[in-house]
Parts: structure tokens; sequence; C-alpha cells
């Protein structure tokens, strides 16, 4: 018993087959089952072993590893021909010379009088004679697939239950291009077969590709799995997902700085239900995996809940973690034997990496910048308030922060508020962040004298 995925190496892996990727990992995982990784890689022009490297790269960083392959298509033309001699003998099959052209026309014609695009069967009937004489005339042939009428194809789909297509609405289709290749339907069916593949979980959009697939695999009286479909993803705006509304690389999440377990905890739950919203390993979200609790209905992206999780993962960190997460952001600036005070300092106040550098600016550069409401909050304090915190410093460069604090409350009769919102936008040039006494420690007094006679300075000349 086995899953499978079965990307094509097109494009950068997204959102949309990496949930796929997980939806089956995660049910091999929760059944014992094997998980099998094929590259389908039969779109010639399109396929690159830049984006094969990177579906595998991806899968590696999220942990989803693969029990059997992968396993490459293009490898395994000697296996479609042989099918495809045993459907073209059994008169299952039959070349195809209609152009492009003519097809398009033909869809149009039949749109327009309100029916479904089908194959109108040009050339099912040809005799022997006329495919030689047009093989002879150099026209280019597809290989169609006679599906056979009058007849009713029905499965259980593991998600959305029965499901019944008449094959009279689907018309003969392509299983092998001009050029030689096979297409999807016909080499995904025969890998599934051949693989030995018991259970195929994929999106809703290859629906319709489930009977064709189902009626190769009969004609070839080979088995075919059990087929479970889920609903696509949405983007915010409600439309099917894409990079206008949301969706981005695996590799492109990886660069900014997003976790694998918090990747995989957004993506398990988008579209599948979990009885409780605990942040869960791997291994938890493969346990409590259910294919009951798979929608039947659009999931929607959302950016909050990828960053929740995110923000989940980032407190189950170690600090030796947290130091590698934002070491980009603080190598050289920071001194390394400082890294995991530091780390330990902001670690409730970061999202992604980059966050670090908000921090550092705080305890290392020469200044800061006050947004226009930090610099309210300077001026309402006034220049003598920053004076006296800079006066208490001076005298006691190692003070502690409650010290710091009560002295200046009892030379300015301030509290509250008053007191530590204007010492923390000084000394940080935020409103919010760390705890000011892990702060004052990390950088020092010398640095805070700076702050207060940088705060001065500001007041005296204006912002």
């Amino acid at each position: 018993m086995k899953t499978r995925f079965a990307p094509s190496p097109t494009g950068w892996m997204h959102f949309g087959n990496l949930r796929t990727a997980l939806f089956n990992f995660l049910y091999a995982q929760r059944q014992k089952y094997g998980f099998l990784l094929r590259i389908e890689d039969t779109d010639r022009e399109r396929s690159t072993l830049e984006f094969q490297n990177g579906i595998l790269e991806d899968l590696k960083w999220l942990n989803l590893n693969w029990t059997e392959g992968p396993y490459l298509q293009s490898q395994r033309t000697a296996i479609y021909a042989k099918y495809y001699a045993q459907l073209e003998d059994a008169g299952l099959a039959y070349p195809c010379f209609c152009s492009e052209e003519t097809l398009a026309v033909t869809r149009k014609i039949q749109q327009a009088a309100g029916k479904p695009p089908r194959y109108s069967g040009t050339c099912r009937n040809l005799t022997p004679e006329q495919i030689a004489k047009k093989i002879a005339a150099g026209e280019q042939a597809t290989l169609r697939f006679k599906v056979p009428q009058d007849t009713i194809i029905e499965f259980v789909d593991l998600i959305k239950g029965p499901q019944r297509f008449a094959a009279n609405d689907i018309g003969d289709f392509i299983i092998r291009r001009a050029d030689g290749s096979a297409s999807f339907m016909f080499c995904n069916a025969i890998d599934d077969a051949e693989m030995q593949v018991s259970h195929a979980l994929r999106g809703d959009d290859h629906l319709t590709n489930t009977p064709r697939q189902i009626m190769i695999l009969n004609a070839l009286n080979l088995p075919h799995p059990e087929y479970g479909h889920f609903a696509m993803i949405n983007g915010s705006d409600g439309a099917p997902l894409s990079k206008r509304n949301g969706s981005e690389a695996v590799r492109d999440l990886r660069a900014q700085g997003y976790l694998p377990l918090a990747v995989l905890n957004y993506l398990a739950r988008l579209g599948h239900y979990y009885s409780d919203n605990d942040f869960l390993s791997l291994q938890g979200l493969a346990e409590r995996f259910d294919l009951a609790h798979i929608s039947t209905s659009p999931a929607r992206h959302d950016l909050t809940h990828l960053r929740h999780w995110q923000k989940e993962a980032l407190m189950l960190c170690s600090i030796e973690e947290i130091v590698e997460f934002i070491k980009p952001s603080i190598a050289g600036v920071i001194v390394e034997s400082k890294y995991a005070e530091f780390a330990t300092m902001i670690r409730d106040n970061i999202l992604m990496p980059e966050d670090a550098m908000l921090w550092v600016s705080a305890v290392a550069s020469e200044g800061l910048d006050f947004s226009d409401a930090a610099w309210q909050v300077l001026d309402q304090a006034g220049k003598d308030f920053f004076t006296i915190a800079r006066d208490c410093v001076s005298k006691n460069p190692n003070i502690e922060f409650k010290e710091l604090a009560d002295q200046v409350k009892n030379a300015t009769n301030c509290s509250g508020k008053q007191l530590f919102m204007p010492l923390r936008v000084a000394l940080t040039g935020q409103l919010h962040g760390p705890e000011l006494a892990k702060m004052l420690q990390f950088m020092g007094g010398a640095m805070a004298v700076k702050r207060f006679d940088w705060a001065i300075l500001k007041l005296t000349t204006g912002m």
C-alpha cells in the first residue's frame, strides 16, 4: 500500500502542489503506507533539471521524506510504448491527424451551440489505408483513446464519495502527443498501476481526469488506485490561488526565513480540520490526519494564519536555533560571544530573521530614527526628563533599569506610562519591544548615555 506525489518539474513548487505532497505524506504516515515520489517530466519544452532539483530540495527541507523513488517518467518511454501497442492492437486507440486549428474551430462551434467541447470523432473510423496514406504524406498524428460508448464509469472518491460519469459525455482523448511523448492522462495512470500506488490524493481539478484514467487501466486490465480529490486553495480575494493573490514558491518561503514546521502546520490545516489548535510535530500532524476531516469547499490562503504558526514554531525553538535563525542579521554587528544573550532578549519580538535588525539597530547604532508617535512621546517628556536620565547613567554606568527608573521617577514625579514610555523610546526608538532591563544591560551604560544625548539633541534641534 502506498501513496504518491507526482509533480511536474515545470516551475517552482508552490502552496498548491506542496499541500498535495503533504496530504499524501500525512496519509501514508497515518496508515503506515509507503510514500512514492515520481517526477512527471514528459513536457519536454517546460521541464528542467533546475525545477526538478528544486522539488527535491523543498521536500527535504520540509522533511517530507519519500520511501520510494524518485522515478523519472522521461526514463519510462519503453513502458508506455508497450501499452500503446496493446491498445492499438486491440482497436482501443487510433491515430488522429486533426490539427490544433481544426480542433479549436470545432470547440468554438460546440460551445456556440451550448454543447460541452469534446472530440467529434473525425479520425475514429479511418481505414488502415487512409491512415497509411496520411502518414506517407508526412502528416503528424496524436494517439487517441477510443472511449467505450454507452457506459458509465463509477468510483467512490475517498473525499467526495460516490462519483458517476457517462462515457458519452467525455469523447475520445489524446494519450500520446504528436511528438511521441506520453500525455499526462496516460503515463500518470500507467505509472500508478505499474508502481502499485494504492491511494492517490490530488486536487479536484483532476476529478474529470479520473474516469478517463480508470477507462485506460480497465482497457489494459491494470488496477487503479483509490482516488481522493480535495478542493483547491483560493487566495485572499476568493479567486483561485496564484502569484497575484498570495501564492509563494516554497523556496521563497525558505529564503524569507519561514520554519519548516510553521509551513507544515499551516498547510495541514488549509482545507483539513484538526480538533484542536495545538502546534504539532510532523508526526503529530500525521497521527491526527483524517480524510473525513478534509473539506469539500475551497480553502482560503491567509497570511495571518501562516505568520501565527511561524510564531508558534519560533517559541518552541532552542536559543541555539534562534541564534542560527537570526545570525545573518546580526553577524558583524553583535559580538559573537553575546549572540545567545541577544537571541534570548529579542526572541519574543521577532517573527522573521530580518526582524532582528530592528533590535540590532536599537542596541548598536549611533543614532535612532523616531516615528511620529515616538517623537510625540519624546516631546511630551521634554529635555529635562532625558537630562536627568543621562546624568543617572553617567554617574553609574552599571546602573540597573529599576534603579534608573526609580531615580528618574523621584526627580520628575513621572510614573507609569509617562515614566516608562519615554525611557523605552529614547533607549530603543520603539514604542514596544523586549524587556527594558535586559535592553539596558545588553547595550551598557556608555550606549545608554549616547541614547539620552541623542534624544536631547533631537528635542533641541527638532525632528
